[in-house]
Formats: structure tokens, C-alpha cells, sequence
């Protein structure tokens, strides 16, 4: 690609691309949003683990886990009632993390935004009664974890926002100096707290009473056909995979401006799987999905934003044969062992790939190409479905294909998907290896 090309297109990423991601990247609502998901994000993932136990493959283990007991509770029940207590708790920590994140933003109190949101979301969510003579009132734990996400979001948003409205137009109960500052704080939350709980007790009354339904359900069956085209398609997939190459291109983490808006539907099929792979159900034809958290961490993008883990293989088989530049040597090293963990930062800035139109289209297309071979591999029934379980995005490739499937076929998926990756990569990497070798012997 000549210069004069080169130079068109940095100009058009700075110009027009840049400004965009900048404002994206500041708006916040959708900084919030991502700060309250990276919160449930622990709870996630030690669910996850505990749900990988509970399932390995192994007969005699899950044999003697349900058959080990200890006063009439089997160890298998303990772990599903630690995955449900951490990963089925995701919208409540989502409202929680959502509001205070949001109130944080406008230098108000946000563990106290935080609180309100959460009794906001239990006034919102209808409770489950038993049939005794003595009623006793439950909570589903359906709706407190990822179906209850969209209705998370909006309290976590509208109550962050009306909290600091308040304490920022100085409607708040004022306490002396003298009083410590916890106390202080729980009674200037008081009148903005009242407020917001109040307005969702009214609109689950209205709900209630005019005999709509529950909030959750009405905002799934409103939202759920549009945002499925964003997140539950193959199409969809690939324009968030585009759009995150795109600011990755022009050095802004393209995950921090695409997930926020795009993470919940995949936390929420993520969910759905896990529940479903717990019934012994967990397939197409019973509502599992394709596309969910793990698809996009474990199978799509492997080394990274960009699926570098192809890139820094052709860094690892260029210095192997003896054809790499000075550059690729140093480098090797820096970028193979990280991105092997999925970190590749030093590849991004270190090679570099930001604003290097020479790798711009295997960047593109890479991830891409995985979506589509991991889409089709389940689609077909070749691979199972994810189950629910969350890996950690650093657990490297075939490991974790293993973890998120519960199956073999999705290491080796995971194998063929880095040699496409490779293939890709080579030939542009090849290409900037002979341009790093002109410059360093004088010739460019």
C-alpha cells in the first residue's frame, strides 16, 4: 500500500473515526453500564468454576457428587446453590454497580445510589408465594440474574441519575458537621431515595393492577427481537466484531466502547445456557444460544481484541525460520508468551497494530472468520453449545475451549480457528517483516 494511501487513511481514522469513539467512549450511561457488569464479573466467574466441577465429563465424579451426603444435602445441590448464589445474582449487582458507577460519574455518593437501585429492583420484581397457611414470600432467581439484566440496567441508570440530581440541586437532608460522615451520607440519600422507590412502587402497581405483567417479562418481550438482532445473530456479531476492530484500529479499547452496549444480551444467553445445561437440556431445539459471552471470550477472540494470537504465532514463525526483521526478534517474546493469555497489549502498541494499515485487514477479518467457523461448527451440532460456564478471558486456547463446551471438539474448534488465524495473519505480516528489513538495512 503506498504511503499516500497510507497517509488518506490515518486521516480519515482521525478526523472521522477518532472524534466518535472519543464521545462513545465518555458518554455515561454507557460507562456505567460497563463498570456495573465489571462488578458481578467475580461472582461470574466463581459460579462458573463451581458449574465446571459440577459437570466435568467424568461419571464416577458426578456420580459421587450426587451420591456424597451430608445430613440429606448431596455435594452436587451445594454447588448449584453456589452457582446460583453467585452467578444468578447478576442483575442485582448489575443495578448496584450501574447506579453507583453513575452517581460516582457526578461526584455524588454511589454506594448510597447503589443501595436504592438494589430495593428498587426487589420492588420491581415480583415475588413467588408459598401455598402454606403461613405465606411465605421468595424472590425467583430467574429474574435476579440475567433475565432480570435489562430491567437492571434502566433502574441502575434512572437512579443513579436522579440521585446525584438531587444531592447536586441541594434536595437533601443536611446533618451537622458534628455527625460522622456514614450517617451523614445515609440521611442525605433519604428524600432522592424515597423518590426513586416510591416511582418503581408505582409502576409495579400499575403494572399490577391493570394486569400487564411483570416488568421483566414486558421489557424482554419489547427488547428482545430487536437487541437479539445485535447479539444473538451471526450478522450482528460481526458488525460488534467490525466496529471493535475499528476503535482498536485508532488505539481506543474497542471492548470498553462496544461491550457495554452489546454484554448484556451475551451475558444474558450466557445464563440461559447455563440453566438450561443444568436441566440436561442444553441444545437448539430447547432455546440454547449460539452466541453468548464465552463464544465471543474463548472462540473469537483468541489473543485478544483482533484475534492477535494468529499474529504473534507468524512473529513466533518468522524468527524460527530465520526470516524475521531485528524488530520481530525483540518483539517475539514481548507479544507471544501475553498473547498465548490473551493479553495483547505489547502486540497492539509494541508492533505496532494501532494505526498499521498494513495489518488493518487481517485484523478485520480474523476475529471474524472465527465467528463464523465457531457459529457454524454449533449451528451444525459439531461443537456443543457453551455451557453457561464463564472461563476466565486469560485462560489460553484449547484449555478453555475444553471449559466452555465441556467437550474435546471445542479444543480442537479452537486449534483450527488459530491455524485459520495464522493463514490470515502470514501473508500481511510477511509483508510488514520485509518493510521492517528495508528500513533497518537503509532502504526506505
Amino acid at each position: 500500500m503506498s504511503k499516500d494511501k497510507d497517509s488518506g487513511l490515518s486521516k480519515f481514522v482521525e478526523e472521522k473515526l477518532m472524534p466518535v469513539a472519543v464521545k462513545i467512549g465518555g458518554f455515561k450511561p454507557l460507562i456505567a453500564i460497563r463498570d456495573g457488569i465489571a462488578l458481578s464479573m467475580p461472582l461470574i466467574i466463581i459460579g462458573s468454576v463451581f458449574l465446571i466441577l459440577g459437570s466435568l465429563p467424568i461419571t464416577p465424579w458426578t456420580d459421587w457428587l450426587a451420591a456424597t451426603t451430608f445430613h440429606g444435602v448431596s455435594v452436587a445441590a451445594v454447588f448449584g446453590k453456589i452457582t446460583n448464589g453467585s452467578f444468578g445474582l447478576l442483575g442485582v449487582i448489575g443495578a448496584f454497580g450501574i447506579a453507583s458507577s453513575y452517581a460516582e460519574q457526578y461526584k455524588t455518593d454511589g454506594k448510597s445510589a447503589g443501595v436504592i437501585a438494589v430495593s428498587s429492583f426487589f420492588v420491581l420484581t415480583p415475588s413467588i408465594m408459598s401455598g402454606d397457611k403461613v405465606p411465605l414470600e421468595g424472590m425467583p432467581y430467574g429474574y435476579l440474574g440475567s433475565k432480570g439484566l435489562f430491567i437492571a440496567l434502566i433502574i441502575g441508570l434512572v437512579t443513579g441519575y436522579v440521585f446525584q440530581w438531587f444531592i447536586n440541586h441541594n434536595i437533601q437532608i443536611k446533618m451537622p458537621e458534628t455527625v460522622p460522615p456514614a450517617v451523614s451520607k445515609s440521611f442525605s440519600a433519604l428524600i432522592p431515595g424515597a423518590v426513586i422507590i416510591t416511582l418503581f412502587g408505582l409502576i409495579y402497581a400499575i403494572l399490577e393492577w391493570t394486569g400487564i405483567g411483570n416488568a421483566h417479562d414486558l421489557l424482554l418481550h419489547i427488547l428482545s427481537k430487536p437487541l437479539g438482532l445485535l447479539g444473538d445473530t451471526l450478522g450482528g456479531t460481526i458488525v460488534a466484531i467490525l466496529l471493535n476492530s475499528l476503535f482498536w484500529f485508532v488505539g481506543i479499547h474497542g471492548g470498553n466502547i462496544i461491550n457495554p452496549i452489546i454484554s448484556p444480551i451475551w451475558l444474558m444467553n450466557t445464563d440461559a445456557n447455563r440453566l438450561l445445561f443444568k436441566a440436561g437440556n442444553l441444545d437448539l431445539a430447547h432455546g440454547g444460544h449460539i452466541i453468548s459471552q464465552p463464544f465471543i471470550d474463548n472462540f473469537v477472540y483468541m489473543g485478544g481484541g483482533g484475534a492477535t494470537i494468529g499474529l504473534v504465532l507468524c512473529i513466533g514463525i518468522l524468527v524460527i525460520t530465520h526470516q524475521a526483521s531485528e524488530q520481530s526478534k525483540v518483539l517475539a517474546p514481548l507479544t507471544i508468551t501475553p498473547g498465548l493469555f490473551n493479553i495483547n497489549e505489547p502486540t497492539m502498541f509494541g508492533l505496532p497494530v494501532v494505526l498499521n494499515t498494513t495489518l488493518i485487514i487481517a485484523f478485520i477479518l480474523a476475529p471474524i472468520v472465527n465467528a463464523i467457523t465457531t457459529y457454524f461448527a454449533m449451528k451444525t451440532g459439531i461443537v456443543p453449545l457453551c455451557t453457561g460456564a464463564v472461563v476466565p478471558w486469560t485462560m489460553p486456547p484449547v484449555i478453555s475451549g475444553f471449559l466452555a463446551t465441556n467437550s474435546w471438539t471445542g479444543s480442537v474448534l479452537q486449534l483450527i480457528n488459530v491455524v485459520l488465524d495464522v493463514l490470515i495473519y502470514f501473508p500481511f505480516m510477511y509483508t510488514l517483516n520485509k518493510q521492517q528489513k528495508l528500513e533497518e538495512a537503509g532502504q526506505l
